[in-house]
């Protein structure tokens, strides 16, 4: 199990994926013992395609759907308007030098972020909100798919169970490529934009695969970090859009339009969802990503994600170790 945990203590969540976990293993071991047989092998964090409401793109009839709107196959998590209303803006604490590096990176980070889209500078349009955010989601959906592939890479190398760290990461980065997706129906960035972009992934996903290959930790707490930055990002533009301030009027407007089908279908959103819930949801996102890696800091990069229980819920049984 976790052989190791932070000097601060991990969210209430993690705390019940623990004692889930105990629970499965404990009954599995009864039966085991009882029937004289071992129990089968089985991972809890991995579920065989058939077994999955997502269909494998063999088997997948394509189905035109209204607008011509593409249907992502990927499962996401939904939220509750309670969720989505209990976002709070939280940092973790600086507790050493690695925490500091990753604190600074993150700084830096976002004045090249702030610079380059001209988010803090004048007043704050639509166009100057959606150039923001699609900066910040294209940089976002690096960490997950490089810390997932390194993961990845070193369970085949060494023959051994990932213990659920690479779903949950791929799992992030696809979500904020979705992020990007929902907002590009709503702004189509120039040129000097996108070279922006190229740039900055050449070195972004390199620096974060050398520095994950060294430190694992320093790179979540640095994603922790950064998330920390998102939730203030998205609480900023959510209090300009209920604003009732005359010189946000064009915000405010750009909240009340409908949500795009894409949204809608990727949240489940209600049918009369606008850009303001929109917003909320990707806030909620973000705050995930916050919590899971400031907690993925705080684990050996062998120990069990303390996140298959809490996201799987009907998870296999698997006898301890003798």
């Amino acid at each position: 199990m976790l052989r190791r945990i932070s000097r601060q203590a991990l969210p209430s969540a993690v705390g019940r994926a623990r004692a889930g976990t105990a629970s499965f293993a404990a009954s599995a071991a009864l039966r085991w013992q009882s029937s004289g047989k071992p129990a089968p092998f089985t991972d809890p964090d991995m579920t065989h395609f058939r077994d999955t409401p997502t269909q494998h793109p063999f088997l997948e009839k394509h189905v035109k759907t209204p607008h011509g709107e593409w249907q992502n196959p990927m499962q996401t998590q939904v939220w509750s308007k309670e969720d989505v209303m209990s976002v709070r803006k939280t940092h973790h604490e600086r507790i050493d030098i690695v925490d500091s590096i990753a604190y600074g990176g993150v700084k830096v980070l976002r004045l090249g972020f702030d610079l380059i889209s001209g988010y803090f500078f004048g007043q704050l349009t639509p166009k100057k909100m959606l150039r923001r955010i699609l900066f910040l989601e294209t940089a976002a959906g690096i960490p997950g798919m490089v810390a997932g592939s390194v993961r990845h890479l070193r369970s085949l190398r060494l023959m051994k169970r990932d213990h659920g760290w690479i779903h949950t990461l791929l799992e992030e980065a696809e979500n904020e490529r979705m992020h990007m997706l929902v907002f590009m129906r709503r702004h189509q960035p120039g040129l000097l934009f996108r070279g922006a972009v190229m740039i900055t992934q050449g070195i972004f996903w390199n620096v974060f695969f050398f520095s994950y290959l060294v430190s694992p930790r320093l790179c979540h707490r640095f994603v922790g970090y950064l998330e920390e930055e998102a939730v203030r990002t998205y609480t900023h533009i959510i209090d300009v859009m209920q604003s009732t301030d005359p010189k946000h009027a064009e915000v405010v407007k750009f909240a009340k339009s409908p949500a795009d089908e894409i949204a809608i279908r990727y949240w489940r959103l209600s049918a009369d969802a606008t850009m303001l819930d929109v917003m909320m949801a990707v806030r909620r996102d973000e705050a995930n990503h916050r919590d899971v890696n400031h907690t993925f800091a705080g684990l050996q990069k062998t120990d069990v994600s303390p996140f298959v229980q809490t996201a799987h819920t009907n998870t296999a049984e698997q006898p301890p170790k003798a």
